[in-house]
């Protein structure tokens, strides 16, 4: 049975989660909440690189702005999938306006763009908004 380093979405503890385990609603074992809320998790240029780095499943990051209405209209889609992919993988958001260093360093050029991280390492990315169905095929089809 492998063991999983799982980030927390509160306190940030890097828990080890065996693998059979993920779906069984795991909690941190430090702060005791909830390991998967079924949402995207919010991140900045604080925590964005201990995410990427120190979660064992996949990790799909939404790198959006407020003024944008193709990311308003997908926001949805993207929280329904998150409902759907997590605790395979984890759903996150990036505020290309609150965090535009984040966006500059991984060369984000336009938006709403996805990009998916496996083992900390980018293996796609995709530009435009699409439906939650969309999103689901578009990420099994690249893990």
């Amino acid at each position: 049975m492998k063991n999983l380093q799982i980030v927390c979405l509160q306190c940030e503890a890097i828990n080890r989660v065996p693998e059979t385990r993920l779906v069984a609603h795991p909690k941190c074992g430090k702060c005791g909440q909830p390991l998967f809320n079924g949402q995207p998790v919010e991140l900045s240029q604080a925590n964005f690189h201990r995410n990427l780095q120190k979660n064992d499943i996949p990790l799909l990051v939404d790198f959006w702005a407020p003024w944008c209405g193709p990311c308003k209209m997908m926001a949805p889609a993207f929280s329904e999938a998150a409902t759907l992919l997590e605790p395979h993988v984890r759903l996150a958001k990036v505020d290309t306006e609150a965090e535009p260093q984040l966006g500059a360093q991984l060369n984000i050029r336009s938006i709403p763009t996805m990009v998916l991280f496996r083992s900390g390492q980018e293996v796609a990315r995709q530009s435009g908004a699409m439906s939650s169905a969309a999103i689901i095929q578009w990420v099994n089809g690249q893990l």
